[in-house]
């Protein structure tokens, strides 16, 4: 490696050693903008909101650097010191797997010849300091459809470090005494917008604040998005300390040069068949379709199976085991097309899915979210808008406001083919 990598790898950014081969394990060797921006930020203990666009690493941007903080250092089994919350189960359950992902071997597994300076970055301890197995290193979930009993049996039993759920769960379980706030260190809202809509802030503020009172002055704060629009800024940053900043790395190039967007004109009461007419002409690999309107899903993928379509559905509405069971289909291959509502757009990354469908018209943030559940990890992807006139027009307006370009397709004798060419 020429001595100009090398500046630019995690290691130049005060990465442990034994991160940087659990990077490597999955391939992982250069930090992508938003990481060299953001770690080097919460390692040296400052509060931030930063906004990145999707595919671009957030979730290690922060968890390399907490869990280096923390977990290398954990000399007890105390309450939890770092809690993430995060607007979905399915969300809450991917970052769950990245931090096991991450820990995996911290327990024992640890290089006894490892410099010092290579750890902590700058905390002074030795490599002997760091945990071997005698204080197990582990994360939590803790999400509003599981079994609350058995979260409250992990909390008291396993102490884990790390705690992840939704803030409803969090706030039962901290009104109840069985989270303990008073040892917390970090706090992250992941997918902050969606944290502070409307909706969900409610539960967010109530619980955020919980946490600000009792983690004390130490406590700091992290949000991040792939949109951070200023209300949410304004509705989060009063859980921050005086002086946290806000960074933006907007990787919009990934949108712009790595996802082909194309428009397919149809009429509203005309859109379902135009859905299955598209995926007979295309066959996509994997597809993850949205609808606005969550009590249509259901309805759009028993007619895609009703046209021998391999489609299974996600929504809110659904129990744990369903909505586990139909993401579980999705990512194994047993099924190619996914239809749900924007549930699924937020932060949650699926292997080689192809193509995005919505059947109506997103507003930006939406658009971005949805456009970004492809084209990851280096991949190309399709986003594919099927709208009426109406929703076309809106589509011309954003295609200008993204710095996108979309193409007009139309199907013709089974084939999809360049709008002006038919």
């Amino acid at each position: 490696m020429n001595t100009g990598t090398k500046n630019r790898d995690f290691a130049a950014l005060g990465v442990d050693a034994f991160f940087v081969r659990r990077l490597a394990a999955r391939g992982i060797t250069l930090p992508t903008a938003v990481q060299r921006l953001v770690m080097p930020k919460i390692f040296s203990g400052g509060e931030l909101v930063f906004s990145s666009a999707t595919g671009t690493g957030k979730t290690f941007a922060y968890l390399i650097p907490l869990l280096q903080r923390f977990a290398l250092n954990r000399k007890d089994r105390g309450p939890p010191e770092i809690i993430i919350a995060a607007p979905t189960y399915e969300l809450c359950s991917q970052i769950k797997g990245e931090a096991d992902f991450l820990l995996e071997g911290i327990n024992g597994d640890r290089d006894e010849t490892e410099s010092p300076g290579m750890s902590g970055r700058g905390t002074g301890e030795s490599p002997e300091a760091f945990g071997r197995g005698a204080f197990p290193v582990r994360a939590g979930l803790c999400i509003g459809s599981a079994n609350i009993s058995r979260q409250i049996e992990t909390l008291k039993k396993e102490k884990p470090l790390l705690v992840i759920g939704n803030p409803g769960r969090l706030l039962q379980l901290a009104r109840m005494g069985k989270l303990p706030l008073r040892g917390l260190k970090a706090l992250v809202f992941d997918e902050g917008d969606r944290l502070a809509a409307k909706e969900l802030f409610e539960e967010t503020g109530i619980f955020a604040g919980l946490a600000r009172e009792q983690g004390g002055p130490s406590l700091r704060c992290y949000a991040c998005s792939a949109t951070m629009p200023e209300r949410a800024k304004a509705r989060l940053l009063p859980f921050f300390g005086p002086e946290a900043c806000t960074a933006e790395e907007p990787g919009w190039e990934v949108l712009r040069d790595s996802i082909e967007h194309w428009a397919l004109f149809s009429e509203e009461r005309k859109k379902t068949g135009v859905l299955v007419s598209f995926l007979a002409a295309v066959k996509p690999r994997k597809a993850l379709v949205f609808i606005d309107a969550g009590g249509r899903i259901g309805r759009v993928a028993g007619l895609l199976q009703n046209h021998k379509v391999s489609a299974g559905c996600l929504y809110g509405g659904m129990d744990k085991k369903a909505r586990r069971g139909a993401m579980d289909d999705f990512r194994k291959g047993r099924t190619s097309v996914l239809v749900t509502s924007d549930l699924a757009a937020r932060g949650l990354d699926i292997p080689d899915l192809s193509h995005i469908i919505a059947l109506d018209m997103a507003g930006e943030e939406a658009y971005i979210h949805r456009a970004g559940r492809t084209a990851r990890a280096g991949k190309r992807g399709v986003m594919v808008t099927i709208g009426d006139e109406t929703e076309l027009r809106r589509l011309q307006v954003l295609e200008k406001k993204l710095g996108i370009v979309i193409y007009p397709k139309a199907l013709f004798r089974g084939r999809l083919e360049k709008a002006g060419d038919i």
